[in-house]
This record gives C-alpha cells, sequence and structure tokens, in this order.
C-alpha cells in the first residue's frame, strides 16, 4: 500500500506529464498552423478565409503517413474540433499577420468543448 508522500510524488508525476503533453500539443498547432498559413497566403489568388480555413484542417485532422489509415484521425471529436474551430477560430488570422497564439488558444478552447461532448452518455429521447 502507497503511504501519503508516495502517492502525492506519483499525482505530481502525472500532473507534470500531462502539462507537457498539452504544451507539445499546442506547440505542433502553432506551428502547423503558423507555416501552413504563411505559405498559403503568398499564392496569389489565395484568400485569408480560405487559407485559415485549410490550414485549421490540415492541423487539425492532418494526414498520416502513406500506409497507414486515415480511418484514426476522422473521428467524432477531429470533426467536432473542426467545426468549432472554422466556426470560433477563423477570423483572427490577417495577411500580415496570422496570430497563430490566438488561433491556438481559441482551438484549445474547442478541444476542451469537443471532449466534454463526445465524453458524455448520448442523451435518451423521452
Amino acid at each position: 500500500m502507497m503511504d501519503k508522500k508516495e502517492l502525492r510524488s506519483l499525482a505530481v508525476a502525472y500532473l507534470v506529464l500531462g502539462m507537457m503533453l498539452v504544451g507539445q500539443s499546442t506547440a505542433s498547432f502553432e506551428s502547423c498552423y503558423g507555416s501552413c498559413f504563411i505559405l498559403c497566403v503568398i499564392i496569389p489568388n489565395n484568400t485569408v478565409g480560405s487559407c485559415t480555413l485549410e490550414c485549421l484542417k490540415d492541423c487539425i485532422i492532418p494526414t498520416p503517413p502513406l500506409g497507414q489509415s486515415n480511418i484514426q484521425n476522422h473521428n467524432q471529436y477531429n470533426f467536432c474540433k473542426l467545426g468549432c474551430a472554422s466556426t470560433l477560430c477563423s477570423n483572427f488570422s490577417t495577411k500580415q499577420n496570422p496570430e497563430v497564439e490566438k488561433v491556438s488558444g481559441c482551438v484549445d478552447s474547442c478541444s476542451g468543448r469537443c471532449k466534454i461532448k463526445n465524453t458524455s452518455p448520448p442523451k435518451k429521447n423521452l
């Protein structure tokens, strides 16, 4: 049986690990969105709106490496997150400034909303 000190140490270790994973996820989205957006808006005839939506899609539901199934990435959670992000997060970027941190924070809030929505038991019709 674990004593209080061991249990507290284990809880702190899990908390630190969780924070590291969230930080990596945020950093990878920011890197993906920032580079995608900049490369997209420099192409003539591409609009800020089309680049924003394309980059949100590509960075929220990334294409898997060749030979791997894409089914695992196309689940309700990712589609919820993409729908939320395209509605709430697509108006921050401009040609001059992609506002990567603002978009990333907004997408993170969508992650929380969709996680709650997709882990709740379905409502029964009465």
